[in-house]
């Protein structure tokens, strides 16, 4: 038996069936009215046709989902407040620490500061990334206070990056834990895994999770982790090396829907 749930939702008031992993995330969406199976990711699709079965009537299109065409794009023009193209690199942390700077005097540094400069350094590398065709957004908000640290659409894909500062420590990365140091061991892996899900079921398009360590003083990865690229953050600059996936006005077409803050309100 198909280990894959089909789920209804309602999205920009039409009726959706999304096919759904045990643990939540979105492989696939069926749309009625189109009659026509996206496919999210390019394995698993006679799972997936298996489990849209009993509720499919007549041929339908598979594939993956429509780049959003000049009509849709035109529907975006949106508001400043909800462009989050300006974003700058740690904008989130930026607006806290503006908000509450915290004591002027403390023995250690605040954690936000830190985790700020992991974001500006990845920030900084992928801004380069622009010249390979390459877009990103920075700091994109997500339902319930979480962000995706950055958004990275481009040739070879979507990717949602998380920043960690590991500056002069060493990291154990060791499938969902990740362990900075001599720090408390963190499931981080489950959590980029889920941003990235919500990501895809924001744009109906894949997205993969990559984990970029700033600076550290080693990295030990016993066996590569689900779905989860780690990189340090000098290997950022590898992503113009890949492509074959997205044309550029595709990219453009993502980036355009990418970039309105109220996309992502609905996100999961």
């Amino acid at each position: 038996m198909s280990e894959l749930r089909v789920v209804p939702a309602w999205r920009h008031g039409q009726e959706r069936l999304y096919v759904c992993l045990p643990d939540g995330r979105n492989i696939a969406w069926y749309d009625r009215e189109a009659a026509r199976v996206n496919l999210l990711g390019r394995d698993r699709r006679e799972e997936v046709l298996e489990a849209l079965g009993p509720f499919v009537t007549g041929p339908v299109t598979v594939g993956p989902p429509p780049v959003p065409t000049p009509a849709d794009l035109a529907r975006l023009a949106l508001h400043p407040d909800d462009d989050l193209a300006p974003n700058r690199p740690g904008e989130a942390l930026l607006v806290a620490l503006d908000r509450d700077p915290g004591p002027a005097h403390r023995l250690r540094t605040d954690p936000r500061r830190r985790a700020l400069t992991a974001e500006r350094m990845v920030g900084e590398a992928l801004d380069l990334l622009d010249g390979a065709g390459w877009r990103v957004l920075h700091s994109v908000p997500l339902s319930g206070g979480d962000r995706v640290h950055h958004l990275l659409i481009g040739p070879g894909g979507l990717f949602a990056l998380h920043s960690l500062y590991a500056r002069r420590q060493k990291v154990t990365v060791a499938d969902p834990l990740v362990t900075l140091g001599r720090r408390t061991t963190e499931p981080l892996l489950r959590r980029l895994r889920a941003d990235a899900g919500r990501a895809a079921h924001a744009l109906t398009a894949e997205v993969r999770p990559v984990l970029v360590l700033v600076d550290p003083a080693g990295v030990a990865v016993p066996t590569p982790p689900r779905e989860v690229r780690v990189l340090r953050d000098t290997e950022i600059a590898g992503f113009a090396r890949t492509g074959g996936l997205l044309k550029p006005a595709d990219v453009e077409a993502l980036f355009a829907l990418a970039r309105d803050r109220t996309v992502w309100t609905a996100a999961l």
